[in-house]
């Protein structure tokens, strides 16, 4: 009989074998998802068989199909997102974007306010705006979540079931009619890696979807869309947040210019490296 113990150690070592970034993590996670128990408490099944499945699963992920595929959900700040092909798993990095655009919104001092989260993919911003600035804006609290991608849209549907989440099936360039010139804030994490670029990751060249990657020659053709739809959006004072890849920060900067925008700057995330990029709508 394969303990619990045993097979974990074998699977971490299978893992870092294949180059996954996080093999400890990835066994122990696939490990907690089969027994329907958190990883913290796994060591109370170190001495049980190893649950059925569990090898093939490893051997998927050291084929480095995303451990979030395999589990069918990602966690971003307090949430469990559902997630898997046809939709881009959240990263890190974005929730440090987040807590920026939270810190924005707070500043603020709104009795009511109306958030645009757009190409919202599985909805991981606009669900932790909703579900964290509560706490602070005291009275009505709108959030949306625009996707133009028929894929990913049945996650975001799926992942904002009983919330206040308002969903939007709309291209960037689609004017929402009853939001212009009254939101307060608009974020986004848009596609910004160069056409002729090629992920490192293989979970992030092979898996997900193309269309939440690339965006033109030089990356920045969904960040342009995204301030041309915050311009429209955007009351006089209100702000956008927008991702970017480490490389695009003078860039994306550049992408918010005067005399449309005011206090345009660039933020690195907590390792230092280019990340996003903040404007106020002038006027």
């Amino acid at each position: 009989m394969t303990t619990v113990r045993v097979a974990m150690a074998d699977a971490t070592r299978t893992l870092d074998a294949a180059g996954v970034p996080s093999p400890r993590f990835d066994a122990e996670e696939l490990l907690g998802w089969l027994l329907d128990c958190p990883r913290t408490q796994l060591w109370r099944y170190d001495d049980q068989p190893v649950p059925l499945g569990y090898d093939d699963v490893v051997r998927a992920r050291a084929a480095r199909i995303p451990l979030q595929h395999l589990t069918g959900r990602a966690y971003f700040r307090h949430l469990t997102l559902a997630v898997g092909p046809g939709v881009f798993v959240p990263r890190p990095e974005t929730e440090y974007v987040v807590e920026h655009a939270l810190d924005a919104l707070r500043d603020m001092r709104l009795a009511d306010a109306v958030v645009v989260d757009l190409c919202s993919g599985s909805g991981a911003i606009a669900l932790s705006i909703a579900d964290e600035a509560e706490a602070f804006v005291g009275g009505r609290l709108e959030v949306h979540a625009v996707e133009a991608d028929d894929a990913a849209l049945p996650w975001l549907r799926r992942n904002c079931v009983d919330t206040r989440v308002q969903i939007h099936h709309a291209d960037l360039g689609v004017t929402l009619g009853a939001l212009v010139g009254r939101v307060d804030l608009v974020i986004a994490n848009p596609p910004y890696i160069p056409v002729d670029a090629v992920p490192r990751d293989p979970e992030v060249a092979r898996h997900d979807p193309p269309q939440a990657l690339y965006s033109g020659v030089d990356g920045l053709d969904h960040v342009r869309a995204v301030a041309q739809a915050a311009m429209q959006l955007l009351r006089p004072g209100g702000v956008a947040v927008v991702e970017h890849s480490d490389q695009q920060g003078p860039a994306a900067q550049a992408v918010f210019g005067a005399p449309a925008w005011d206090d345009v700057t660039d933020h690195p995330d907590l390792s230092g490296r280019d990340r996003f990029v903040t404007a106020r709508r002038a006027g």
